[in-house]
Order: structure tokens, then sequence, then C-alpha cells
């Protein structure tokens, strides 16, 4: 039946040409996913040279190929684990320490606010008056804890 979709062509052809688009599509659509069913399919057409298969075959071989090298691909990224250059990348709160703040609304009995870039954010500190100049020293939930900028 596959065969008779596609003029008659031998089986292996078939499931050589659906790697090859597989892999394109990879490339194209980077994901790390298509490039292991272009695994199973080249696996299959490999098989289908060496064995004739009927289409129902060939489907199963063609699944469990794909099982085989998802899970094999799941398994080898496990085991090499990418590392980002820059380790605070999604850490909002952590990239806030060091950063100078300036005081938006008094911090009075260690609490009040501070302005970073267009935002503002609790802030717990020593007590300072508005437009004071702080850094921040921490982050506790949403709270940013300041000290006075060295002098």
């Amino acid at each position: 039946m596959i065969s008779d979709l596609f003029g008659g062509a031998h089986p292996a052809i078939i499931w050589g040409i659906v790697a090859i688009v597989l892999a394109v599509a990879e490339m194209t659509l980077p994901g790390v996913f298509l490039i292991w069913l272009s695994l199973a399919a080249a696996l299959t057409a490999g098989l289908s040279l060496v064995v004739p298969l009927d289409d129902s075959f060939q489907l199963l071989a063609f699944a469990i190929f794909s099982a085989l090298s998802v899970s094999g691909g799941r398994l080898w990224y496990l085991a090499r684990p990418v590392e980002p250059e820059d380790r605070l990348l999604n850490d909002r709160s952590a990239r806030m320490i060091g950063r100078h703040v300036v005081v938006s609304e008094a911090i009075a009995h260690g609490e009040g606010r501070v302005r970073i870039d267009d935002g503002s954010w609790s802030a717990q500190g020593p007590d300072a008056p508005v437009g004071a100049h702080m850094v921040v020293v921490a982050v506790k939930g949403s709270t940013l804890i300041v000290e006075a900028l060295p002098e």
C-alpha cells in the first residue's frame, strides 16, 4: 500500500525520503526532536532493504524505532546538560543584586520603596529619605534588601 502511493517505489526508498525530509525539517525548524524520528525512518529504510516487510510491519518497525530513538536521545541529552552562559538568565530578582537604586518612598522603620529602571520595588533596609542612593545586597521574595552606598 505504501509502495502503491508512490508509484511502486521500493519501501526503502520511501523511508529514506521520509528520513531526509525529517532531517531537513529539523535543520529548518530546530527543536531537537525530528532528528530522532529521522533516525527511526532511516533505520526502517535499512530494515526494509534487508528484510521484505509488508506495510503494517514497516509502520510497526517505524513506531518501535521512533520510541527507541526518542528515548535514547532524551537519555543522551540528560547525560550532557547544557549550561547557560549566563546563570542568572531567567532569575530577575538575582539580577538585582549589586544594582544601584533610588529611594522612591522613604524607608522608615526598615521598609519603603525603591526605583529600578521603570519599576518600583518594596525594599527593606536602613532608614533613608526619598532620593537617597542605595545598593541592593539581597532579595527576599519580591522585596529588595538594600544598604546605603559605600562612600
